[in-house]
Protein backbone atom coordinates (compact mmCIF):
# COMPACT_ATOMS: atom_id res chain seq x y z
CA UNK A 1 0.00 0.00 0.00
CA UNK A 2 1.22 2.99 -0.96
CA UNK A 3 0.41 6.71 -0.74
CA UNK A 4 1.07 9.36 -3.79
CA UNK A 5 0.23 12.55 -5.59
CA UNK A 6 -0.74 11.08 -8.94
CA UNK A 7 -0.78 12.89 -11.96
CA UNK A 8 -4.02 12.30 -14.14
CA UNK A 9 -3.32 10.96 -17.77
CA UNK A 10 -6.64 10.95 -19.23
CA UNK A 11 -10.74 11.87 -18.20
CA UNK A 12 -13.35 10.72 -20.49
CA UNK A 13 -16.58 10.24 -20.42
CA UNK A 14 -17.76 7.30 -21.92
CA UNK A 15 -21.74 7.07 -21.03
CA UNK A 16 -24.26 9.98 -19.73
CA UNK A 17 -22.72 9.93 -16.60
CA UNK A 18 -19.84 7.46 -16.70
CA UNK A 19 -16.04 8.14 -17.16
CA UNK A 20 -12.89 6.57 -17.46
CA UNK A 21 -9.83 8.39 -15.85
CA UNK A 22 -5.96 6.92 -16.07
CA UNK A 23 -3.63 7.70 -12.98
CA UNK A 24 0.00 7.47 -13.26
CA UNK A 25 0.94 5.71 -10.40
CA UNK A 26 5.20 5.27 -10.92
CA UNK A 27 5.66 3.01 -7.58
CA UNK A 28 3.44 0.35 -5.62
CA UNK A 29 1.48 -1.36 -8.72
CA UNK A 30 3.57 -3.79 -9.95
CA UNK A 31 2.37 -6.81 -8.48
CA UNK A 32 -1.62 -5.20 -8.30
CA UNK A 33 -4.46 -8.12 -8.93
CA UNK A 34 -8.15 -7.95 -9.78
CA UNK A 35 -10.44 -6.84 -7.17
CA UNK A 36 -7.81 -4.89 -5.63
CA UNK A 37 -9.08 -0.88 -4.90
CA UNK A 38 -7.58 2.41 -4.24
CA UNK A 39 -8.93 5.39 -2.12
CA UNK A 40 -8.69 8.76 -4.03
CA UNK A 41 -8.94 11.96 -2.61
CA UNK A 42 -10.73 14.26 -5.16
CA UNK A 43 -10.18 17.50 -3.75
CA UNK A 44 -7.38 19.26 -1.87
CA UNK A 45 -9.31 20.89 0.37
CA UNK A 46 -11.71 19.08 3.75
CA UNK A 47 -14.92 19.36 0.75
CA UNK A 48 -15.50 16.47 0.51
CA UNK A 49 -13.00 15.62 3.66
CA UNK A 50 -12.96 11.75 2.87
CA UNK A 51 -11.31 9.68 -0.02
CA UNK A 52 -13.47 7.82 -2.98
CA UNK A 53 -13.24 3.88 -2.95
CA UNK A 54 -12.44 2.25 -6.58
CA UNK A 55 -12.34 -0.71 -8.01
CA UNK A 56 -9.27 -1.04 -10.14
CA UNK A 57 -10.79 -1.11 -13.96
CA UNK A 58 -7.21 -1.49 -16.08
CA UNK A 59 -3.44 -1.24 -15.10
CA UNK A 60 -1.98 0.66 -17.48
CA UNK A 61 0.93 -1.07 -18.93
CA UNK A 62 4.20 0.32 -20.96
CA UNK A 63 7.10 -1.69 -22.10
CA UNK A 64 5.73 -4.71 -19.65
CA UNK A 65 5.75 -2.35 -17.01
CA UNK A 66 2.84 -1.22 -15.09
CA UNK A 67 2.72 2.50 -14.57
CA UNK A 68 -0.24 3.55 -13.54
CA UNK A 69 -4.25 2.61 -13.12
CA UNK A 70 -7.57 3.11 -14.53
CA UNK A 71 -11.01 3.65 -12.98
CA UNK A 72 -13.99 3.20 -14.12
CA UNK A 73 -16.54 5.66 -12.03
CA UNK A 74 -20.23 6.65 -12.40
CA UNK A 75 -20.75 9.96 -11.25
CA UNK A 76 -23.39 10.01 -8.49
CA UNK A 77 -22.72 13.12 -5.76
CA UNK A 78 -20.41 15.55 -5.17
CA UNK A 79 -16.76 13.53 -4.96
CA UNK A 80 -17.27 11.68 -8.77
CA UNK A 81 -18.72 15.48 -9.97
CA UNK A 82 -15.37 16.99 -8.77
CA UNK A 83 -13.49 13.82 -10.11
CA UNK A 84 -15.29 14.04 -13.33
CA UNK A 85 -13.91 17.83 -14.14
CA UNK A 86 -10.01 16.76 -13.45
CA UNK A 87 -8.40 17.38 -16.45
CA UNK A 88 -5.30 15.74 -17.72
CA UNK A 89 -2.44 16.94 -15.82
CA UNK A 90 -3.99 17.44 -12.64
CA UNK A 91 -2.98 15.43 -9.84
CA UNK A 92 -5.23 13.11 -7.12
CA UNK A 93 -3.91 11.70 -4.10
CA UNK A 94 -4.23 8.05 -4.10
CA UNK A 95 -3.57 5.27 -1.65
CA UNK A 96 -3.69 1.68 -2.82
CA UNK A 97 -3.73 -0.82 -3.80
CA UNK A 98 -5.76 -2.31 -0.72
CA UNK A 99 -7.64 -5.02 -0.20
CA UNK A 100 -8.24 -8.40 -1.63
CA UNK A 101 -7.78 -9.77 -5.38
CA UNK A 102 -10.14 -12.26 -7.12
CA UNK A 103 -9.05 -16.20 -7.17
CA UNK A 104 -8.81 -18.86 -9.42
CA UNK A 105 -9.43 -22.42 -7.64
CA UNK A 106 -7.58 -24.92 -9.73
CA UNK A 107 -8.84 -27.43 -12.20
CA UNK A 108 -11.56 -24.06 -12.72
CA UNK A 109 -11.95 -24.31 -16.54
CA UNK A 110 -15.94 -22.98 -17.18
CA UNK A 111 -16.43 -18.93 -15.88
CA UNK A 112 -19.50 -17.38 -15.39
CA UNK A 113 -18.73 -13.12 -14.82
CA UNK A 114 -21.93 -11.31 -14.44
CA UNK A 115 -21.43 -7.53 -13.93
CA UNK A 116 -24.76 -4.99 -13.01
CA UNK A 117 -23.95 -1.19 -13.87
CA UNK A 118 -20.98 0.34 -12.54
CA UNK A 119 -20.19 -3.22 -10.92
CA UNK A 120 -18.41 -3.69 -14.12
CA UNK A 121 -15.43 -2.02 -12.69
CA UNK A 122 -13.31 -4.81 -11.52
CA UNK A 123 -14.44 -7.95 -13.71
CA UNK A 124 -12.72 -6.52 -17.04
CA UNK A 125 -9.26 -6.68 -15.20
CA UNK A 126 -10.53 -10.08 -14.05
CA UNK A 127 -11.44 -11.32 -17.55
CA UNK A 128 -8.52 -10.20 -18.77
CA UNK A 129 -5.99 -11.96 -16.00
CA UNK A 130 -8.20 -15.12 -16.39
CA UNK A 131 -7.51 -15.40 -20.48
CA UNK A 132 -3.68 -14.37 -19.55
CA UNK A 133 -3.83 -17.04 -16.97
CA UNK A 134 -4.82 -19.85 -19.66
CA UNK A 135 -8.11 -20.30 -19.65
CA UNK A 136 -9.76 -20.66 -22.97
CA UNK A 137 -11.62 -17.49 -23.55
CA UNK A 138 -14.61 -19.46 -25.31
CA UNK A 139 -14.92 -21.39 -21.68
CA UNK A 140 -15.59 -18.05 -20.28
CA UNK A 141 -19.14 -16.01 -20.82
CA UNK A 142 -19.96 -12.87 -19.37
CA UNK A 143 -23.45 -11.51 -18.22
CA UNK A 144 -23.38 -7.50 -18.21
CA UNK A 145 -26.92 -5.91 -17.06
CA UNK A 146 -28.59 -2.42 -16.42
CA UNK A 147 -31.32 -0.34 -16.45
CA UNK A 148 -30.90 0.76 -20.14
CA UNK A 149 -28.76 0.85 -22.67
CA UNK A 150 -26.37 3.73 -21.12
CA UNK A 151 -25.06 1.70 -18.24
CA UNK A 152 -24.11 -1.15 -20.38
CA UNK A 153 -20.14 -0.97 -20.10
CA UNK A 154 -17.41 -2.34 -21.12
CA UNK A 155 -18.99 -4.67 -24.10
CA UNK A 156 -16.21 -4.48 -26.63
CA UNK A 157 -13.14 -4.74 -23.86
CA UNK A 158 -14.79 -8.06 -23.01
CA UNK A 159 -15.15 -9.20 -26.95
CA UNK A 160 -11.98 -7.84 -27.73
CA UNK A 161 -11.15 -10.77 -25.78
CA UNK A 162 -12.87 -13.02 -27.28
CA UNK A 163 -15.96 -13.56 -24.99
CA UNK A 164 -19.16 -14.22 -25.30
CA UNK A 165 -21.13 -11.44 -23.99
CA UNK A 166 -24.77 -11.26 -22.73
CA UNK A 167 -26.57 -8.36 -22.18
CA UNK A 168 -30.03 -7.64 -20.71
CA UNK A 169 -31.60 -4.29 -19.49
CA UNK A 170 -34.48 -3.33 -17.30
CA UNK A 171 -36.26 -1.09 -19.93
CA UNK A 172 -35.38 -3.56 -23.24
CA UNK A 173 -33.13 -1.54 -24.79
CA UNK A 174 -30.76 -3.36 -25.36
CA UNK A 175 -30.19 -7.35 -25.08
CA UNK A 176 -33.38 -8.97 -23.12
CA UNK A 177 -35.52 -7.40 -21.33
CA UNK A 178 -35.41 -9.00 -17.98
CA UNK A 179 -32.83 -8.64 -14.90
CA UNK A 180 -29.30 -10.20 -15.55
CA UNK A 181 -29.65 -12.94 -13.36
CA UNK A 182 -32.37 -14.66 -15.53
CA UNK A 183 -30.04 -15.70 -18.61
CA UNK A 184 -27.46 -16.78 -15.98
CA UNK A 185 -29.94 -18.90 -14.20
CA UNK A 186 -30.67 -20.66 -17.69
CA UNK A 187 -26.94 -20.68 -18.51
CA UNK A 188 -26.23 -22.34 -15.47
CA UNK A 189 -28.85 -25.08 -16.05
CA UNK A 190 -27.76 -25.63 -19.39
CA UNK A 191 -23.98 -25.98 -18.53
CA UNK A 192 -22.65 -25.69 -15.22
CA UNK A 193 -19.62 -23.38 -14.72
CA UNK A 194 -16.59 -23.99 -12.18
CA UNK A 195 -17.14 -20.64 -10.61
CA UNK A 196 -18.61 -17.56 -11.18
CA UNK A 197 -17.49 -13.95 -10.43
CA UNK A 198 -20.03 -11.38 -9.28
CA UNK A 199 -20.00 -7.41 -9.04
CA UNK A 200 -23.13 -5.29 -8.93
CA UNK A 201 -25.84 -4.02 -6.38
CA UNK A 202 -26.95 -5.78 -3.93
CA UNK A 203 -30.41 -7.65 -4.77
CA UNK A 204 -28.31 -8.87 -7.69
CA UNK A 205 -25.74 -10.18 -5.85
CA UNK A 206 -28.04 -12.26 -3.68
CA UNK A 207 -30.04 -13.73 -6.43
CA UNK A 208 -26.42 -15.07 -8.09
CA UNK A 209 -25.73 -16.17 -4.51
CA UNK A 210 -29.19 -18.07 -4.61
CA UNK A 211 -28.35 -19.32 -7.93
CA UNK A 212 -24.78 -20.69 -7.05
CA UNK A 213 -25.52 -22.45 -3.51
CA UNK A 214 -28.70 -24.51 -5.04
CA UNK A 215 -26.31 -26.19 -7.93
CA UNK A 216 -22.96 -25.86 -5.59
CA UNK A 217 -21.24 -23.79 -7.60
CA UNK A 218 -18.26 -21.69 -6.06
CA UNK A 219 -18.71 -17.96 -6.55
CA UNK A 220 -16.46 -15.51 -5.58
CA UNK A 221 -18.30 -11.47 -4.96
CA UNK A 222 -16.82 -7.99 -4.96
CA UNK A 223 -18.77 -5.96 -2.61
CA UNK A 224 -19.49 -2.45 -3.45
CA UNK A 225 -20.21 -0.76 -0.27
CA UNK A 226 -19.21 2.76 1.34
CA UNK A 227 -15.59 3.14 3.06
CA UNK A 228 -14.09 6.28 4.99
CA UNK A 229 -11.32 5.19 5.17
CA UNK A 230 -10.00 2.06 3.27
CA UNK A 231 -8.23 0.50 6.23
CA UNK A 232 -10.24 -0.93 8.99
CA UNK A 233 -10.20 1.78 11.14
CA UNK A 234 -13.87 3.79 10.91
CA UNK A 235 -15.12 -0.11 10.57
CA UNK A 236 -17.97 1.55 8.67
CA UNK A 237 -18.34 -1.24 5.89
CA UNK A 238 -19.17 -3.66 7.73
CA UNK A 239 -20.40 -7.12 6.05
CA UNK A 240 -22.16 -9.44 7.83
CA UNK A 241 -20.24 -12.88 8.63
CA UNK A 242 -22.17 -16.11 7.42
CA UNK A 243 -20.41 -18.89 9.64
CA UNK A 244 -20.28 -16.17 12.39
CA UNK A 245 -23.68 -15.42 13.47
CA UNK A 246 -23.55 -11.61 14.83
CA UNK A 247 -19.77 -10.97 13.74
CA UNK A 248 -18.87 -8.89 10.96
CA UNK A 249 -16.27 -8.53 8.19
CA UNK A 250 -15.11 -5.45 6.62
CA UNK A 251 -14.93 -4.65 2.97
CA UNK A 252 -11.62 -2.81 3.05
CA UNK A 253 -9.85 -5.25 4.83
CA UNK A 254 -11.52 -9.05 4.26
CA UNK A 255 -12.42 -8.33 1.13
CA UNK A 256 -13.71 -6.73 -1.24
CA UNK A 257 -13.67 -9.92 -3.26
CA UNK A 258 -15.23 -12.53 -0.79
CA UNK A 259 -16.41 -16.26 -1.28
CA UNK A 260 -20.31 -16.21 -0.97
CA UNK A 261 -20.76 -18.84 1.55
CA UNK A 262 -18.46 -16.94 3.82
CA UNK A 263 -20.67 -13.59 4.20
CA UNK A 264 -24.22 -13.33 4.47
CA UNK A 265 -26.30 -10.57 2.19
CA UNK A 266 -29.00 -9.28 4.51
CA UNK A 267 -32.47 -9.53 3.56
Amino acid sequence: MVQQNAQVLWNEKVGPSYYRIGIDCRYGYTHVKPGQFVMVRVSGGIDPLLRRPFSIHKPIVRNDRIVGVELLYKVVGKGTRILSGLQQGRHVDILGPLGSAFLLPENAHRIFIVAGGIGVAPLVFLASHLVQSGIDPADCVVFLGGRTKADLLCIDDFKNLHLAVHSSTDDGSAGDQCLVTVPVEFAVADDRPDMIYACGPEEMLKCVVGIARARSIPCQLSIETRMACGMGACLGCAVAAEDMPGRYYHACLDGPVFDSQSIHLED
